[in-house]
C-alpha cells in the first residue's frame, strides 16, 4: 500500500482526491486541512508521499514544504493553479524539494476530475518511488537537529556551484546543438546543469521540459536569473543563436527547423501521437532533418515515462552524442533509464557532472 497525505483547504478538493486515490486499491489515505495539521499527520502517518495545497490558513503550503524537508523528508507533489502567479510559486516549491506538481482544472473541479484522475495517479504514484537526495537541504538539517535553530523562512533559490576554475571553451569549428530533455525533477535539474556553463558556450541549447504552458515563461525568467547563459521562452521563430538556451513551450511543441538566414526553433502544435509536451523526441527528430549528427549532443535527464529514449538512441546510432543522468541522482530514472536500457546513452553521468560531459563533447566536435 502508498500510503498518501492529501493537504487541502478545500473540503470538496479533499473528497475528490480521497476518492480518486481510494477507488484505486493501494493508497491508505490521510487528510489535513493545512499546514499545521499536516506536520501533525506526518508524525503519525509516516505518509510515503504527500499531495500539498499552496494557498491555505495558518500555514500556506511552501512554510509547509520547507518544514517537512527540514524534520521528516518525503516525497511532496504541489497542486497548483495554472496561473502564472500560480507557476511561480510552484517552480519555488521544487526548488525547496519538491517532486512534482499537479494543476488544479479551471473549470467545475468535479466536473473535470474524471478526466485529470489517471494523470493524477501516475504523478503521485511516480513520485512516491522518488529519490530525494540525500544531500537536499543537509547543512539546514543538521543545524535544526543540532538545536541550533531553524530558518525564520524558506532559503532563496540558490545558484548551483560554478564548474571547476571557471572553465572556459574554445569555439567549435562547426556550428551545432544541445538538447535536453526532461520532466519531473527537471527545473532543478536544469538549474544545476545550465548555471555550470560558461557564457561564451558556443553552441545553443533546447530544452524541452514537460510542463503546462503557463509554467514555461517562468521558468525560463528563473533559470535567466540563475545563469550566466541568456534563457528564453521559445514562441515565435528565433534564430538559434550561441550562448542562449531556449525552453520550449508548455502545451505545445518545440522544434528545429531552418530558414534561408539560418537555423531556427519555434514553438509548434502538439501532435497527438506524443504523449507528453513538450515532446523530446519530436525536438530530437527535427533537430536530425537539419544538423549533422557529429554536431548535436542530446541530454537525457530525470522525469518519469519514455520521451527522448528512441529518438536520442537513433541519434546516437547515426554519430551523435548522448549522455543520460545516472540513476543515483535522477529523481525518477525513467526516461534517462530508458535511454540506457536501449543502449543509446554514450554517456551515463550524475547531474553535478553533466555540464562538463557537454562541454567536453563540445570540444571534441
Amino acid at each position: 500500500m502508498i500510503r498518501l497525505l492529501i493537504v487541502d483547504d478545500s473540503p470538496l478538493m479533499r473528497r475528490l482526491l480521497g476518492g480518486v486515490f481510494t477507488a484505486e486499491g493501494d493508497f491508505e489515505i490521510a487528510l489535513a486541512r493545512n499546514g499545521v495539521e499536516a506536520l501533525e499527520q506526518l508524525q503519525a502517518f509516516r505518509p510515503d508521499v504527500v499531495t500539498l495545497d499552496v494557498n491555505m490558513p495558518e500555514m500556506d503550503g511552501l512554510a509547509c514544504l520547507d518544514r517537512i524537508m527540514l524534520e521528516h523528508p518525503c516525497p511532496v507533489v504541489m497542486v497548483s493553479s495554472l496561473t502564472e502567479a500560480g507557476a511561480s510559486v510552484t517552480l519555488a516549491a521544487l526548488e525547496l524539494g519538491a517532486v512534482d506538481f499537479i494543476t488544479k482544472p479551471d473549470g467545475a473541479i468535479s466536473l473535470e476530475m474524471d478526466t485529470l484522475a489517471p494523470r493524477l495517479v501516475e504523478t503521485v504514484r511516480a513520485a512516491s518511488r522518488a529519490r530525494l537526495p540525500s544531500s537536499l537541504r543537509l547543512a539546514e538539517r543538521v543545524r535544526l537537529r543540532s538545536g541550533l535553530g531553524q530558518p525564520a523562512s524558506a532559503p532563496a533559490p540558490r545558484r548551483a556551484p560554478a564548474s571547476p576554475a571557471n572553465r572556459r571553451i574554445k569555439a567549435a569549428s562547426a556550428r551545432g546543438l544541445v538538447l535536453i530533455g526532461v520532466s519531473t525533477g527537471g527545473p532543478p535539474a536544469l538549474d544545476t546543469v545550465l548555471s555550470r556553463l560558461p557564457a561564451d558556450f558556443p553552441w545553443p541549447i533546447v530544452v524541452a521540459q514537460h510542463m503546462p504552458g503557463s509554467f514555461t515563461g517562468p521558468l525560463a525568467r528563473r533559470l535567466d536569473k540563475l545563469c550566466a547563459l541568456n534563457v528564453t521562452e521559445a514562441v515565435l521563430p528565433t534564430p538559434l543563436t550561441p550562448g542562449h538556451v531556449y525552453i520550449g513551450k508548455g502545451d505545445a511543441d518545440v522544434i528545429v527547423s531552418v530558414r534561408p538566414d539560418g537555423p531556427i526553433v519555434m514553438a509548434a502544435p502538439s501532435l497527438p501521437e506524443h504523449r507528453w509536451h513538450p515532446s523530446v523526441d519530436r525536438l530530437v527528430e527535427s533537430a536530425m532533418q537539419h544538423f549533422a549528427p557529429e554536431h548535436v549532443v542530446g541530454v537525457l535527464m530525470t522525469g518519469m515515462g519514455s520521451d527522448g529514449a528512441e529518438a536520442m538512441a537513433r541519434l546516437k546510432g547515426q554519430g551523435g552524442r548522448t549522455i543520460a543522468e545516472a540513476e543515483e541522482s535522477a529523481v525518477v530514472w525513467g526516461m534517462p533509464g530508458e535511454l540506457v536500457r536501449r543502449g543509446g546513452a554514450q554517456v551515463v553521468a550524475p547531474l553535478e557532472q553533466i555540464a562538463d560531459r557537454i562541454m567536453d563533447m563540445v570540444e571534441r566536435s
